[in-house]
């Protein structure tokens, strides 16, 4: 049943396969003038359809409410993709609602485990400290197939 489901999404195959089980992808949003941004983020999800939290006021956040088209690769912390990555194509949706910010909070920590919630740690000491600009956290959704 689930072979019948995933072959409904031509490309989404590969996706199942390789992003889901992607430590970093390379997430690029485009700007205003279409030259593209690319940045690694920590995902989470299945089958083509992926969440990962970011700040209300990041650029990449401000970019997805402009242009929700997004380009993915699979790639290293640093973001360095290597030459053979699939490229995957889709759109980003930027939700900013309690619960959709839980729930891709908890399936985040789901997967990281303590480096999460170390990374949350830090993020609310330096709030607490006045560093850096204040932000709400939201979730970015994304629907992806192979480009």
């Amino acid at each position: 049943m689930l072979g019948d489901t995933v072959s409904v999404w031509p490309g989404r195959v590969d996706a199942v396969n390789e992003l889901d089980r992607a430590r970093y992808i390379s997430l690029t949003t485009f700007k205003m003038d279409g030259s593209p941004v690319s940045s690694p983020v920590w995902i989470t999800g299945a089958a083509g359809t992926y969440v990962f939290t970011t700040g209300d006021k990041a650029w990449k956040t401000r970019r997805l409410l402009r242009n929700s088209s997004v380009r993915v690769q699979v790639c290293d912390m640093r973001g360095r993709v290597k030459p053979p990555a699939t490229r995957y194509v889709g759109t980003g949706e930027v939700a900013s609602s309690a619960d959709a910010v839980a729930a891709a909070e908890q399936a985040l920590a789901a997967k990281y485990g303590w480096q999460f919630r170390a990374t949350k740690l830090v993020d609310g000491l330096k709030g607490r400290l006045g560093r850096g600009e204040r932000q709400e956290p939201v979730a970015v959704h994304l629907s992806l197939s192979k480009g």
